[in-house]
């Protein structure tokens, strides 16, 4: 499917009249640092790179219900956790599922630091950012630089 086109301010697929920019996803990201300052990273189900936990934010859902969601999906988080806002990212269209999507980023503190995958992830670990530098993939770079984002706002809470 082709990039939607832009047409006196409205988007609209190449095949279809209809008004579509509502096609827009929020994906919410957990940056979950230990006292190390490592990174708490996962392979969800089917992927071979990491990422920081998180996922899209359902029609009706909280931002609070939705990162308890992921979180709890992926890296099975049980109790309670406080959030902050630290990146917005300018929205991407993404080819494979023709919408575009905007990232936001959250420095998360839950109550409970034992993790382990849940129904959606295969692996999860904490590991030091600075192994994310370099590499080739740019997601697991991305986990790099929202860890410093984090590190560098530790007075949140």
């Amino acid at each position: 499917m082709t990039k939607p086109k832009s047409v006196n301010g409205e988007i609209n697929h190449p095949e279809s009249t209809r008004r579509d920019d509502y096609l827009f996803r929020a994906s919410l990201k957990a940056v979950i640092l230990n006292k190390q300052g490592h990174v708490l990273v996962v392979k969800e189900t089917d992927r071979d790179w990491w990422d920081i936990p998180g996922g899209g934010l359902d029609h009706g859902e909280t931002i609070r219900d939705a990162l308890a969601r992921e979180l709890h999906e992926e890296v099975s988080l049980e109790g309670n956790f406080e959030y902050k806002v630290i990146l917005v990212e300018d929205p991407r269209y993404l080819n494979a599922h023709n919408l575009y999507q905007m990232r936001i980023i959250f420095a998360v503190k839950p109550e409970n630091f034992a993790f382990e995958p849940g129904d959606d992830g295969d692996e999860v670990i904490f590991i030091d950012p600075k192994d994310f530098k370099d590499s080739k993939l740019v997601w697991e770079r991305k986990i790099y630089e929202y860890a410093q984002i984090a590190a560098n706002k530790q007075g949140l809470f």
